[in-house]
C-alpha cells in the first residue's frame, strides 16, 4: 500500500482544481527512477493512463498508482507535503530507504 497524508491530500486536490484535472480521470503517479546521490531518486506526476503492470492504491480518496517494480521500493511508503520555512513541496516518508541524501530527493536501500 502507498498513502498520502491530509497535507499532501489537500495539495493534490488544490491542484487538480487548478488545472481541471478531474478526479475521476487523473491519479497521482508515484514511481521510483536510478539517479540522486544515494542511487535511487522518487518522481511524481499526474496521469490519466493506466500501464497494463500499474498498482493501484486509493487513500483518503486520493488514487496513487505505481508501476510494479517501483512498488518494491514505495511499499508503505507515504506522500507527504510541508510548505514549511525549510522547504515547500512534496517529499515520501519511506520506512524502506536505509539511506537519504542531504536534500532528501533521493535514497538507497
Amino acid at each position: 500500500m502507498i498513502f498520502i497524508s491530509d497535507k499532501a491530500k489537500s495539495r493534490v486536490q488544490q491542484i487538480m482544481e487548478e488545472k481541471e484535472f478531474s478526479a475521476s480521470d487523473y491519479f497521482v503517479r508515484v514511481s521510483v527512477v536510478s539517479g540522486g546521490c544515494s542511487g535511487l531518486s522518487y518522481k511524481m506526476d499526474f496521469d490519466n493512463i493506466k500501464k497494463p503492470m500499474d498498482q493501484e492504491f486509493e487513500d483518503k480518496g486520493i488514487k496513487l498508482v505505481t508501476d510494479l517494480k517501483s512498488f518494491l521500493y514505495l511499499v508503505n511508503t507515504t506522500l507527504e507535503y510541508s510548505d514549511g520555512l525549510n522547504g515547500k513541496g512534496f517529499f515520501f516518508n519511506n520506512p524502506n530507504a536505509s539511506r537519504s541524501c542531504g536534500c532528501g530527493e533521493s535514497f538507497g536501500v
